[in-house]
């Protein structure tokens, strides 16, 4: 069983870093992006390479991650686990705190070192108006480094989230090229929609706020081979 989040993208990704690796989309708003797995790569270095060389992070310390499914959370989460921190999504004291905009109050009553706001815009804009006591996530991570070197050794909860992602996976009948069509507004834990598929050799299509008239359409356009409905 495998039990390093990092080493498990990294595979994910290996045998063509071109491929569709996440495609998202969200009926409220019309939006679509697709990321290969060397862009969404890139995204992830650059987030690691925040949270150690800016925020002084080191491997095991707490990070807060108030972010519902979203491309974006998938490279904070990934970013963080590069980095062999721990995610927390429970209020207490945490090194980093990353957020939504419109959990900002609530982020208020978390102690944090270091506190990021995302917009989570279609386009990765950095935010025109910045929450008191945040910096905006995207302005940051752009200035940082493409490529971060992840520690050798998995993170402290790297073999349960994994455990948890395998028997996921194997619920689903996942294996190497598929294809997974979920509904991230039914099945927000990342489990399902990030970990699971990668851990197969899989790849995900994320759906927020999903029109069902579309799923049979979409499911044949993104060569869903399998849903979560």
């Amino acid at each position: 069983m495998a039990d390093n989040i990092a080493r498990v993208f990294a595979d994910a990704i290996a045998t063509d870093p071109t491929r569709p690796l996440l495609t998202w989309y969200d009926d409220a708003t019309g939006e679509r992006t697709e990321l290969s797995g060397a862009t969404l790569a890139n995204w992830v270095a650059k987030t690691a390479n925040l949270l150690v060389d800016e925020a002084g992070c080191a491997p095991g310390d707490p990070v807060g991650v108030l972010l519902p499914p979203h491309w974006q959370t998938a490279a904070v989460l990934l970013g963080c686990w590069s980095a062999k921190l721990t995610v927390v999504d429970a209020p207490g004291p945490v090194e980093m705190l990353f957020t939504a905009v419109d959990r900002v109050d609530e982020a208020a009553r978390w102690p944090a070192g270091e506190r990021y706001a995302l917009a989570l815009d279609p386009f990765a804009l950095p935010m025109r108006q910045v929450p008191a006591g945040c910096a905006d996530f995207v302005g940051a991570v752009r200035a940082h480094g493409d490529h971060f070197t992840p520690y050798p050794e998995a993170g402290e909860g790297d073999a349960a989230l994994l455990a948890r992602a395998e028997a996921r996976a194997a619920e689903l009948g996942l294996t190497p090229g598929d294809r997974l069509l979920v509904d991230v507004t039914r099945h927000p834990d990342p489990v399902d929609w990030l970990l699971a598929p990668l851990t197969a050799g899989a790849s995900v299509v994320a759906c927020a706020h999903p029109d069902p008239t579309r799923h049979p359409s979409r499911a044949e356009t993104e060569k869903a081979t399998h849903t979560l409905p």
